[in-house]
């Protein structure tokens, strides 16, 4: 093995590069978004023995499960919303755009202190000029410390009341930025109160699926990546027609 591809492999076993996994666990007790009760519901994970080392396969483990599209840690993809509609399914990412460059802007002390806080324009105009421009086709991770809710349920759902993106900047990033995608911490790219702004209700669904870009939630650990610097991997099923999909979402960080 030569070239790049050699000097990667020769990185992640001596240890320079650490891979950190911001994939939250998947199990029965992981949060789905809570819809009004006249609209359709989100499926939570839930699995069913196909056999366990007993009479129906001695020698095999393995279960059925089922769950949303939009389960745990996952991908939105474009198709997902009216907006994006005949744009991206998760089948159809092209693989290129599955991976890119992490900016990840940290507002857990703001987020802390009112949970149904809003990203600006003038927040992310502020962390550029500390830490450089948004990177193209790169991700924007949004960290606002909720993945230490995920452990309760109830606390990570809040009532409806998580930190989000602002309707004007959700457009601005969606249509001005070069960046690939918004991940975040929360149950959805959105913030909880965002079917009731008026101006464009759910404006990160809206503008970015529009502009045929993704998104990734319940991320963990983006404390642990730099403001800049981190390469991110997402691994959603290529579901044919799918919304989106549970992923494994990964990050290369450089230790130096």
């Amino acid at each position: 093995m030569k070239g790049l591809l050699a000097e990667l492999t020769r990185a992640l076993r001596g240890g320079s590069i650490n891979v950190v996994d911001l994939t939250a666990p998947l199990s029965e007790r992981t949060p789905v978004i809570q819809l009004p009760a006249e609209r359709g519901q989100a499926w939570r994970f839930e699995r069913s023995p196909i056999s366990h080392y007993d009479a129906l396969g001695p020698e095999v483990y393995w279960n059925n499960f089922q769950c949303s599209e939009h389960t745990g840690t996952h991908f939105d993809v474009p198709v997902h919303w009216l907006s994006g509609k005949g744009l991206d399914d998760v089948a159809r990412v092209p693989p290129r755009r599955l991976g890119g460059p992490a900016a990840v802007l940290d507002f857990s002390l703001q987020a802390s202190a009112d949970p149904d806080f809003l990203l600006q324009r003038h927040h992310v105009a502020g962390w550029e000029a500390e830490y450089g421009a948004l990177r193209v086709e790169g991700w924007l991770l949004y960290r606002t410390g909720w993945d230490r809710r995920v452990g309760d349920p109830a606390s990570f759902l809040n009532g409806g009341h998580t930190p989000g993106v602002a309707p004007d900047c959700a457009r601005w990033l969606a249509e001005h930025t070069p960046i690939l995608g918004l991940g975040v911490e929360t149950v959805g790219t959105d913030a909880g109160q965002a079917a009731s702004f008026a101006d464009q209700p759910f404006p990160c669904h809206w503008y970015f699926h529009q502009a045929n870009k993704y998104g990734l939630t319940q991320l963990q650990r983006l404390a642990e990546l730099p403001p800049q610097g981190a390469l991110v991997v997402a691994g959603p099923l290529p579901i044919v027609d799918g919304s989106g999909s549970p992923a494994r979402v990964l990050a290369l960080v450089d230790r130096a």
